[in-house]
């Protein structure tokens, strides 16, 4: 078989993810799903803006022995990442779609009775400890043990380090379902049931060197001729400038003595629709001291000293570089999208609601 198990994901040679299809009717309505969102002749304005916030899609897979074993082809967004802390969370007010029947509802409704009331469920997650350079793993009955009174500490342990809390990754995941959020307020031709919010920011205190490698095969195919062919691509960005070489098939960040390492590669190299340009954004920043060194915390270094080392990069950013975190949050799962005329009212209430708990943990 192709690849390796990644949690009951499939990992394809080329860097992409394999999702094998669920039995009728699901896995035919999420392919549909899919195919419609990402068909080429697509001029609906509210999907094209949709597909900012999946995986990119490159259609279906069968593998050469097993011709009859249907996979989604999707975008790994950990792939990017050196330490990727993961966390998946359910949203809405009903993880049943409007077909189930009663016993299904039942079901649905006994696993947690709290997501009625809140509009989401921390379905599992994996947080990178720098301190031990291991990995702390939860699964769906850690989250389905959170209630109204500890969900908000339930959801900070991701967002902990083992030395500290990434205020950093917080801000930057408040902004991106904020524009999820956007979306779903100005649509009504979509409403999701059982979907999840799939969040990954950088748990290493070093930054990951973006390699033509990293970028899949499939994405390399849309990239126009030249973008990462012969020849160097140069492009300052205030603290911050990148040199693509074809040397070592790799491309080299070097970051000016004003900004930490950590915030080097944090944007993708590589989009759907905006693919005429390599490049990397950072705010020009002037924090006077608060930035000494330009070089990262090495793990060899993490000593009697790293604390206040680690509070600094990590926990006591200004307000305006918060945001450039290595962070990625996508929806994902779509087994349960029908049609609709209204707006869906469950995942909006879901994704306020967890807005608001991220906002009450970073403020406290």
């Amino acid at each position: 078989m192709y690849g390796k198990d990644k949690g009951g994901i499939l990992q394809h040679p080329d860097g992409t993810v394999l999702k094998q299809l669920q039995p009728p009717p699901r896995g035919p309505r999420e392919q549909e799903f899919y195919n419609k969102v990402y068909d080429s002749d697509c001029c609906d304005s509210v999907l094209l803006e949709l597909r900012e916030y999946l995986p990119k899609y490159f259609g279906v897979w069968s593998p050469p022995t097993a011709p009859n074993d249907m996979y989604l082809k999707l975008e790994d967004v950990t792939r990017k990442f050196n330490k990727p802390c993961i966390m998946d969370v359910k949203i809405g007010q009903k993880s049943y779609d409007p077909y189930a029947s009663a016993e299904k509802i039942q079901q649905q409704v006994s696993k947690y009775p709290l997501m009625e009331e809140i509009g989401f469920l921390v379905l599992g997650m994996r947080v990178y400890h720098v301190s031990s350079d291991s990995y702390e793993t939860q699964n769906q009955h850690y989250g389905r043990s959170l209630t109204k009174e500890t969900v908000k500490d339930g959801i900070s342990k991701f967002f902990h380090n083992g030395y500290c809390l990434r205020k950093d990754a917080i801000a930057a995941s408040i902004q991106k379902i904020e524009k999820i959020l956007k979306w779903f307020e100005g649509q009504k031709q979509l409403n999701f049931y059982a979907s999840s919010l799939l969040f990954v920011y950088e748990g290493s205190s070093q930054a990951p060197a973006v390699r033509l490698s990293d970028i899949t095969l499939a994405e390399k195919r849309g990239v126009p001729k030249g973008l990462l062919s012969g020849g160097d691509i140069l492009e300052y960005n205030n603290n911050i400038h990148v040199i693509s070489s074809t040397e070592n098939g790799k491309i080299e960040a070097s970051v000016s003595k004003g900004l930490s390492k950590f915030y080097a590669l944090h944007k993708k190299a590589y989009s759907k629709r905006h693919h005429s340009q390599l490049s990397l954004k950072v705010e020009s920043l002037e924090q006077g001291n608060m930035w000494k060194s330009s070089t990262c915390i090495a793990q060899e270094h993490l000593n009697g000293n790293v604390i206040p080392q680690l509070e600094k990069v990590f926990c006591h950013m200004p307000a305006e570089i918060k945001e450039s975190a290595n962070v990625e949050v996508r929806m994902i799962d779509f087994a349960h999208v029908f049609p609709s005329n209204t707006k869906d009212e469950g995942y909006v209430y879901g994704l306020k609601n967890l807005i608001t708990v991220l906002k009450n943990i970073l403020d406290n």
